[in-house]
């Protein structure tokens, strides 16, 4: 018999949209704003430290991520940061506050195909004013039967979601570019998680494939329709 299968969870950033090559693009204009202090390799290095050590004072997002690029460059000149780079840096992160949206290949089409047989919700973390902002503008919202925005993807995050908007996490499904967030702590839940990688991948997402039978991957969402039906044991 096939698996019971409900309920579909799809990240948002760098899954339905492009997101992280923005961050790439304000990371290369960092370092060129304090060549004069550090060398390119290790002042990423000093930022993404900044940024560990931020996560659980300013959670996910550009903001937690504009201040660890502040406190880096104070702690990279030792103090002496000019205010005109500061300015900069504030400038940066309010400008990636405001990029606009670009959905990734197949995000639409995939979305409106699998909500014909399922539940399907987006999932995601950082700032609730910029996640809101790129949920309206994507044009996608009114696809969706739920939407969840929270500070952190854990186990008991994915069980109350699936238990509140599906039918439990063990007949719901998480897709998403990050295994640490979106693929590993669904399996831990009793769920299915599926890794669909981008080219730019932000270092703290991270994590080793689980061996699971309820782990799959696929190279982009044109992929995730057939293998939910697979599961599903749903026809094409």
């Amino acid at each position: 018999m096939p698996d019971r299968l409900t309920t579909i969870g799809f990240d948002a950033d760098d899954t339905l949209w492009h997101n992280e090559r923005f961050f790439a693009l304000t990371q290369a204009h960092f370092a060129e704003l304090l060549a004069d202090y550090a060398e390119p390799a290790t002042l990423m290095d000093r930022l993404l430290a900044a940024e560990r050590r931020n996560l659980p004072h300013y959670g996910f997002g550009i903001k937690g991520f504009t201040l660890s690029m502040i406190e880096t460059a104070i702690e990279v000149t030792d103090g002496r940061a000019p205010a005109s780079v500061i300015r900069e840096i504030l400038d940066a992160g309010r400008d990636m506050l405001s990029h606009e949206i670009e959905l990734l290949p197949h995000a639409r089409e995939t979305v409106e195909d699998l909500r014909s047989d399922f539940k399907v919700l987006v999932i995601t973390k950082g700032d609730l004013l910029d996640q809101e902002r790129k949920l309206a503008q994507s044009g996608l919202r009114d696809i969706f039967d739920g939407v969840e925005i929270v500070s952190d993807k854990t186990a008991p995050t994915y069980a109350r979601i699936f238990d509140q908007h599906g039918t439990g996490a063990q007949e719901g499904l998480m897709v998403g570019n990050s295994m640490a967030s979106d693929v590993l702590p669904m399996i831990a839940a009793g769920g299915w998680g599926v890794f669909a990688p981008q080219e730019i991948a932000w270092e703290i997402e991270h994590a080793p494939p689980p061996d699971h039978p309820r782990f799959h991957d696929i190279d982009d969402l044109s992929a995730l329709v057939p293998l939910v039906r697979d599961i599903a044991g749903t026809p094409g």
